[in-house]
C-alpha cells in the first residue's frame, strides 16, 4: 500500500475524524471478521457521514496500523494544511487575547516539531511560526509524535523569518529569545503581555539575525552536571512558565 498522507488507527480516533473531518479522509479499513458493538457503530457511523469503507483483515491491518492495537479500523488521512504569513497576519489582528507565539528558527528533527507542537496545544499556544526553509514540515511522523496537536495548533510558515519578527514587534508582540547561555533565566522575564517565545535550532541555536530581533534572552538554571536540556524539554518548560504567569490573564 503506498501511502499519500499519514496512518491513523484505534476507534476513538477513527470516531474523531469521520465526525469532525470527513473530508480529510483518504481510506478507511475495517476489519470484516470483527463484529463488536463499537466498530458496528462505526461503520454506521462512517455511512451517515458519507465516508467509504473498505473490508480487511486483522493481518492486514496490523501490518498497515505497525501496530496490533487498531482495534479493527487504520485510516488514511490527508496531512493537515500549512498556513503562510498573510494568515498569521490576520490572526494576530484578529485576536482578542493577548498574543502567545512559538517561534522555531530551523528546526529539523520530525520529533522535536511533533513535541513541541504537542506541548503548545497544551499550554495554549495561538499558532507555531516556523522559517520557509531549513525547516521541518508537517510529516506523517511529526502528526504522530503531536497526538493530534497538528490538528488543533495553526503551523505557519513564513518566507522571511527576520521580516516577521519585526513584523510581530510593530504589532505589540515582545520576542523572548532561549538562549542557555544567558545570565537571564525565564524567570527573570516578565510574560504577561503579547509574547512569542522563540526557540533555535537544535545545536546551533538562533540565527544571528533572529537572536538580534529579540527583546529579552533567557536560558535555564542548570543544577545538574548536564549543560542543557533537549529542545522539546526547553521549550516546555519556557511555554509553562507563561503560562503560571498568565494564569490571572
Amino acid at each position: 500500500m503506498a501511502v499519500k498522507g499519514r496512518i491513523v488507527f484505534g476507534i476513538h480516533a477513527a470516531e474523531s475524524a469521520v465526525s469532525q473531518s470527513p473530508e480529510k479522509l483518504i481510506s478507511v479499513w475495517l476489519d470484516s471478521g470483527r463484529k463488536d458493538r463499537r466498530l458496528n457503530e462505526l461503520r454506521q457511523l462512517c455511512g451517515k457521514m458519507g465516508v467509504v469503507t473498505q473490508n480487511s483483515d486483522r493481518k492486514q491491518l496490523d501490518k498497515m496500523a505497525n501496530s496490533q492495537n487498531h482495534q479493527g479500523v487504520v485510516m488514511e488521512m490527508l496531512l493537515p494544511e500549512e498556513l503562510n504569513e498573510q494568515a498569521l497576519q490576520s490572526a494576530v489582528r484578529k485576536s482578542e487575547e493577548p498574543a502567545f507565539f512559538l517561534v522555531l528558527d530551523r528546526v529539523q528533527d520530525p520529533h522535536n516539531l511533533g513535541a513541541c507542537l504537542r506541548t503548545a496545544d497544551a499550554t495554549g499556544v495561538q499558532g507555531v511560526i516556523v522559517p520557509k526553509d531549513q525547516a521541518v514540515h508537517l510529516t506523517p511522523t511529526v502528526c504522530k509524535v503531536a497526538s493530534g496537536a497538528a490538528e488543533t495548533i495553526p503551523l505557519y510558515r513564513v518566507t522571511n523569518l527576520a521580516r516577521t519578527l519585526k513584523w510581530l514587534k510593530s504589532e505589540g508582540v515582545w520576542l523572548v529569545g532561549a538562549d542557555g547561555g544567558s545570565d537571564s533565566t525565564i524567570y527573570d522575564i516578565d510574560l504577561k503581555g503579547s509574547i512569542a517565545i522563540v526557540v533555535g535550532a537544535e545545536g546551533e541555536g538562533m540565527r544571528r539575525l533572529t537572536r538580534e530581533s529579540c527583546d529579552y534572552i533567557a536560558g535555564l538554571p542548570m543544577k545538574g552536571s548536564v549543560e542543557s536540556l533537549n529542545l522539546s524539554a526547553a521549550t516546555a518548560v519556557f511555554l509553562y512558565e507563561a503560562v503560571r504567569q498568565r494564569s490571572h490573564l
